[in-house]
């Protein structure tokens, strides 16, 4: 694919990988509201909770083959019917074996309503498993638009049962049937999707090639997903199912303004520097646009939500959810530096160094746990700043190995992601200066969006920006 078909697939790629993020956060937004004014803290905290079970499950039923398919030269349909029976296989047996564990796990918590719970939310990754050949059908082709649709109809159809099922009284259960439902509309809608139908064939010859990619990207995977839930479940041990609920909020709004641009990122990093892999000089400049590129939109977005964060938690949830303000404050300036990690991971594993990723995965992972559970006893804030703090300085350790494997200097970094990160930084700081003396929530929010999204487009005007005239000048064709 020459430069200009690939930067063109690549245009699109983002614009529906973002709408896709984008509306999905939207809609789970829109639900997410309606569902914290009918239920309480601890509802969303019995959940929570769970979370890093059913997560782990997954993670081991996946087994990163996804990603393995992704990165061949060619996938066969042998690829992907053996990916299919290795899942399912995989996910039958850790369900069965959770199933078990449902009981000693509700001792853990002193919750013997969480048995019944376990069992029913445990169901989504077994039913994810069932889905994951066409998923990877559809991300290896950089079907970015069909599968964003898919998406989308999944978390409407999941997000309107779980309302409605919180509606009628059955609490903490509202939640379990969106989550169940969400996997079970997105694997049926995939596979309709796609032309491929798993025969009773398997190769094992096609998983042990593919396992040593595969490995790496479930460790990843794992680690980041215990980091991500392992304060739930510290904080529901020690702290109540109350404290959990407030962390489970506050990180589940932060984690919808990240996720839209690293799903962005997602949807086309690997399989686009999969094919500059190698072209050292077009490598090198792909990453450098597309970290330019995440620079400039998530520092002014996670930056932006995080002053606004109160006006919009006691808005949309009531005060009553006023607790996790400050959690989700800190959050969104770890949230902030996420996506550029992402696009780290991305090119290492388009490189065919997945072992990096791994590693540095792992020792990040194994340091913030270590971090939380020796602040544990100061309190939750103080333990998420700490976590925050090793996100942030673990960037510099990505950059070292990126300057290790394809020559990436630090000072050409540093150049295209500090001024997006200051110019933003300003930005926010004047205009919350600016508004704090404003008393009406509504009026409040809405000077903060249009003063920072004015002053940073001005800034970004003038200070002539390619990334925003290129970007101004896609959506003004569209």
């Amino acid at each position: 694919m020459d430069e200009s078909d690939l930067k063109k697939k690549t245009a699109r790629g983002l614009l529906w990988g973002g709408i896709g993020s984008g509306g999905m956060q939207l809609l789970n937004l829109a639900f997410g509201i309606i569902l914290s004014r009918i239920l309480s803290p601890d509802d969303y905290g019995i959940v929570g909770a769970l979370a890093i079970f059913s997560a782990v499950a997954g993670i081991f039923t996946e087994s990163g083959f996804t990603l393995a398919i992704v990165n061949r030269k060619t996938a066969s349909e042998s690829d992907y019917c053996s990916v299919f029976w290795f899942n399912l296989v995989v996910g039958g047996v850790l369900y069965t074996a959770l199933f078990f564990l449902a009981v000693p796990i509700a001792s853990f918590y002193n919750t013997p309503e969480m048995v019944p719970l376990a069992r029913f939310l445990f169901l989504s990754f077994f039913i994810g498993a069932i889905g994951s050949a066409p998923s990877a059908y559809l991300f290896r082709n950089l079907e970015i638009k069909r599968r964003s649709k898919i998406l989308l109809a999944s978390v409407a159809i999941s997000g309107a049962a779980g309302v409605g099922c919180a509606l009628a009284g059955m609490k903490y259960w509202g939640i379990a049937v969106q989550t169940v439902l969400y996997s079970l509309s997105l694997t049926m809608m995939l596979w309709c999707s796609v032309d491929f139908r798993p025969k009773m064939t398997f190769s094992a010859g096609a998983i042990r090639d593919m396992l040593p990619f595969s490995v790496k990207q479930m460790a990843v995977a794992l680690f980041t997903h215990v980091n991500n839930n392992f304060f739930a479940m510290l904080l529901g041990r020690f702290y109540g199912m109350q404290k959990t609920g407030y962390y489970t909020q506050g990180n589940k709004w932060t984690t919808m303004g990240y996720s839209t641009l690293s799903g962005m990122i997602n949807s086309v990093g690997q399989p686009v520097m999969r094919q500059t892999v190698e072209e050292s000089e077009r490598l090198h400049r792909v990453f450098r646009k597309m970290l330019r590129f995440a620079a400039f939109v998530s520092f002014p977005a996670m930056f932006g939500l995080c002053i606004v964060a109160r006006e919009l938690i006691s808005i949309t949830i009531t005060d009553k959810w006023l607790p996790a303000v400050a959690v989700m404050q800190i959050l969104c300036v770890g949230g902030a530096f996420m996506p550029l990690a992402t696009l780290y991971g991305n090119l290492f594993n388009s490189i065919g160094r997945p072992g990096i990723y791994m590693w540095n995965t792992i020792i990040l992972g194994l340091i913030q746990i270590g971090l939380a559970v020796t602040t544990y006893t100061y309190g939750m804030n103080t333990m998420l700043t700490a976590y925050v703090i090793a996100n942030v300085l673990w960037l510099f350790v990505w950059q070292y190995f990126a300057g290790r494997s394809i020559g990436l200097r630090l000072r050409d970094v540093v150049a295209d992601v500090v001024p997006y990160m200051v110019a933003a930084a300003a930005v926010m700081a004047t205009t919350w200066l600016a508004a704090s003396m404003i008393v009406n929530d509504w009026l409040s929010l809405a000077t903060k969006v249009i003063m920072a999204a004015t002053l940073y487009s001005l800034i970004m005007w003038l200070s002539g920006s390619t990334v925003f005239r290129e970007t101004f000048r896609y959506f003004s064709k569209k």
